[in-house]
């Protein structure tokens, strides 16, 4: 969130900074977790791809501090001023004379601020390094290595002993989320491509210390077969929807995965291992079909446009007037199916309608000051070109001497 930011007139980019987040990417949370609850009843959370921290941010400020935002806010405030008038307006006629206020309902709380919680746990991990936070513990690890799954499992139970080989947790956690993103190249097909595989790292890290019931929320771009991803989820989770907060872009192909009610298959073991997908075991399991595949005779076939014979192998069925052959997959194991198969998950917007539009540019007022970032970025790419150009005495090169 620089200060010369072309989005500078986006509104939630300014707002972020006049409520001290670190980035505007804080209200996607918050008004995710206003559609889903996220929050209910959470303790232990890990954040991947944490950088710069808005995320974790959030967490730190609603679970370990108290604080209330959005719809939450708002009901609190109601519930307030509702308390407030009980003790101020008069009774009714006919009601009995009280010599004193009402006294507030026994649930009701005697402090209105913030309500610290304890026994809370949150892990962020990032490539990038990110700056502290409040009862955040930070790991700069990388969420593809099979080595963070132990380094996870230390930070949240300091017990745990590393010789174990185990890479399940002892005390699973309620949450995971991630808001990572690779760098987008332009190429839609391949930037849709790396972030999906960067979303299964991330399922793999959240299947070795989730709980079951836990819940797991990660960022996707919406492609053409994105609904084989919500088919795959929906094997580990009772619940899946995607969901588009009203900070998000329209105009993007961002969107969130929110994963409810965490049900593992059974015999099911997690494991950056052998995580899901066959990854680098490809040829293997190729070089084993083809071994097990029975060795037929080729087919003696006559070419139709030259008239000459040649030895072909046998094809899995028969061609159609334009010669595309058609093979239909069937799964064995439950017999053929007829029709479309495909499994769409439910697709939620989320924030409240009359809230700022992020496509929007809104004008800004006369009185505007330009804040500067909550917290500047700690390793930007841009930080050797600066250093180099200032090394060779600025943007034009160094003076020549002068005679």
């Amino acid at each position: 969130m620089g200060k010369s930011s072309k989005d500078k007139r986006d509104a939630y980019y300014r707002l972020a900074k006049e409520q001290g987040w670190r980035a505007r990417s804080a209200f996607k949370l918050l008004q995710l977790d206003e559609e889903f609850n996220l929050f209910e009843g959470v303790t232990r959370v890990v954040d991947l791809c944490a950088a710069p921290g808005s995320w974790s941010q959030v967490l730190s400020r609603v679970l370990i501090k108290g604080e209330k935002f959005g719809r939450c806010a708002w009901q609190d405030r109601e519930a307030k001023f509702r308390r407030h008038m009980l003790n101020i307006v008069p009774p009714a006629d006919g009601a009995p004379e009280q010599d004193e206020p009402a006294s507030p309902p026994k649930d009701t709380p005697a402090s209105e601020g913030p309500r610290p919680q304890r026994e809370v746990k949150i892990v962020s991990i990032d490539l990038q390094p990110i700056s502290p936070l409040p009862g955040i513990i930070t790991l700069r690890a990388d969420i593809t290595h099979p080595a963070t799954v132990p380094l996870l499992l230390k930070a949240l139970d300091p017990d745990y002993d590393p010789s174990t080989m185990n890479q399940q947790a002892s005390q699973p956690v309620d949450l995971v989320i991630s808001d990572g993103a690779p760098d987008v190249t332009g190429l839609h097909d391949l930037d849709i491509y790396v972030q999906s595989q960067l979303l299964f790292a991330a399922l793999n890290l959240a299947l070795c210390v989730l709980k079951p019931g836990g819940k797991f929320v990660a960022k996707i771009f919406r492609g053409r077969n994105v609904d084989l991803l919500y088919a795959q989820l929906k094997i580990f989770f009772e619940k899946v929807y995607v969901a588009k907060p009203r900070s998000s872009r329209a105009s993007s192909v961002e969107a969130f995965i929110v994963c409810v009610n965490f049900q593992p298959p059974e015999g099911f073991k997690a494991s950056l291992e052998e995580p899901l997908g066959v990854g680098s075991r490809l040829p293997k399991m190729l070089a084993a079909r083809n071994a097990a595949a029975p060795i037929t005779a080729p087919v003696l076939m006559q070419n139709h446009s030259s008239g000459a014979w040649d030895f072909s192998p046998e094809p899995a069925a028969t061609a159609d007037e334009h010669g595309i052959y058609d093979v239909a997959v069937e799964d064995l194991s439950s017999g053929p199916r007829d029709g479309d198969v495909r499994w769409i998950a439910p697709f939620v917007a989320c924030g409240d309608l009359s809230a700022f539009d992020s496509d929007a540019s809104y004008k800004l007022p006369d009185d505007h000051v330009s804040l500067d970032p909550v917290q500047p970025p700690t390793a930007p790419p841009y930080k050797r070109a600066l250093e180099l150009r200032r090394a060779n005495g600025g943007a034009y090169g160094k003076p020549p001497p002068i005679k």
